[in-house]
């Protein structure tokens, strides 16, 4: 193949323009690796550097600005076969610089190419994360309160196992090109270009200006020795396949027979430290023994050791489309600061809503049926409120069934811990009220 440019969309950069160079440098470095278009992918983003997507008769893949790698990786890992080149200015750097440093160090067979102007080109010519300190840029001072970045000497100590630095009118960038292509791991390029549309009108910088630049950086010509290892595929496909075992799925076959299946809408409002995420574990568990289809939404404070903590459960014989509460059939309330997180449900309760709360626990007026119980009455402790409360439901057939309850408890518990739980699933199991 002599050329893998698209005589169709030819390059369509401002006259000058160190990237249409560069354009031409990766044509030649492909057709010089004697590629396959058909195995080769171009994935690009948003500025100039993501027209080049549209140059190259290859497969191609254009992102949102600063996450090329992310769907490079995508790309590389799921056909290993495919020569995956990405192309990104510095502008997508310095917005995806997260996703470079999580490149260097997976090591994945990637190559990156950064075509670094020094400016965001196509929206205006602001500053971007290599913009000099002393340039005069679109962004008026804002450059001047920071220092640029050098993401050479970032990616090495990121883990980067090949790098290069060179200028985009540097004749030997086809070679440099096929270098990076070539090795097994993730490798960058870093070409300092011009552009002559934003920045070189205010900017004395012209091709010998950049060489002086690189001569006066940190030279990188490639590999990096203290950062070499196994590429990332590789590695991961030759761990995964020592795996003795997978883990098994979790498996809950139908076992209960329920004359009525009815949509039940649990809610249980509470505080951190009562287990409420796991009594609404126990009550799906044991809803998918009835064969029900059952959905959990858990709502808790970040830091996790404090404030409320909410369990919302859908238990339908339908497949459940979305798992928002929209017509409680059971509310549990047992904290103040489960029912403040959800206070707006209670004036939309219907009568039929089977509402149980915890006597100390204020709740604001409602329709529902409210039953109250002192859980302090029958020595239950503060942590097994909720567990204490899925027995009372239960031994009310109030969306789940005592033997539903006690398959859960026996199925997730070793059986010291479920000796523990039924026993005080029993305590309220019996109750009249």
């Amino acid at each position: 193949m002599d050329s893998f440019l698209n005589t169709k969309r030819p390059p369509v950069f401002c006259p000058g323009c160190s990237h249409e160079r560069i354009t031409k440098a990766v044509d030649t470095a492909l057709v010089k690796l004697n590629l396959e278009a058909d195995k080769t992918v171009l994935v690009s983003d948003i500025g100039c550097s993501g027209l080049f997507d549209t140059f190259f008769n290859t497969h191609a893949l254009h992102g949102l600005h600063g996450r090329a790698l992310t769907y490079a990786a995508g790309i590389k890992l799921a056909n290993p076969e495919l020569n995956v080149i990405v192309t990104m200015g510095d502008g997508g750097l310095g917005i995806g610089g997260a996703h470079v440093l999580a490149a260097c160090r997976k090591n994945l067979d990637l190559t990156l190419i950064i075509l670094n102007n020094f400016n965001f080109g196509m929206t205006g010519g602001q500053y971007s994360v290599t913009t000099p300190s002393d340039a005069v840029v679109g962004s008026e001072f804002l450059n001047q309160a920071e220092i640029p970045i050098d993401i050479c000497e970032i990616a090495k100590s990121g883990g980067a196992t090949w790098i290069s630095r060179c200028s985009g009118h540097d004749s030997s960038l086809p070679d440099i090109l096929c270098e990076a292509i070539k090795h097994k791991g993730f490798s960058i390029v870093e070409t300092l270009g011009l552009c002559t549309g934003r920045y070189t009108k205010r900017n004395q910088l012209t091709p010998k200006v950049i060489d002086e630049m690189i001569e006066r950086l940190p030279t990188y010509g490639g590999i990096v020795e203290k950062n070499q290892r196994p590429e990332y595929g590789e590695q991961y496909r030759n761990l995964a396949n020592q795996q003795k075992s997978l883990p098994e799925l979790l498996k809950v076959d139908k076992i209960f027979d329920l004359k009525d299946m009815k949509r039940q809408e649990i809610v249980i409002l509470g505080s951190a430290g009562m287990r409420i995420v796991t009594a609404g574990d126990m009550v799906c568990y044991a809803a998918i023994s009835a064969g029900f289809n059952a959905s959990m939404k858990n709502d808790y404070n970040i830091t996790v050791l404090r404030g409320q903590s909410v369990s919302e459960l859908i238990l339908s014989p339908e497949k459940i489309g979305y798992a928002g509460i929209e017509s409680p059939t059971v509310v549990i309330a047992l904290s103040d600061e489960g029912v403040q997180r959800r206070i707006k449900l209670f004036s939309k309760l219907e009568p039929s809503t089977f509402l149980l709360k915890e006597k100390s626990v204020s709740i604001p007026e409602t329709s529902a049926t409210v039953v109250e119980i002192d859980f302090k009455e029958y020595q239950i402790k503060k942590q097994d409120w909720a567990l204490a409360s899925l027995g009372f439901i239960a031994g009310k057939n109030q969306g789940i069934t005592m033997e539903m309850l006690d398959f859960a408890l026996k199925s997730r518990f070793k059986p010291a811990v479920y000796e523990s739980a039924i026993e005080i699933v029993k305590k309220l199991a019996t109750i009249t009220m």
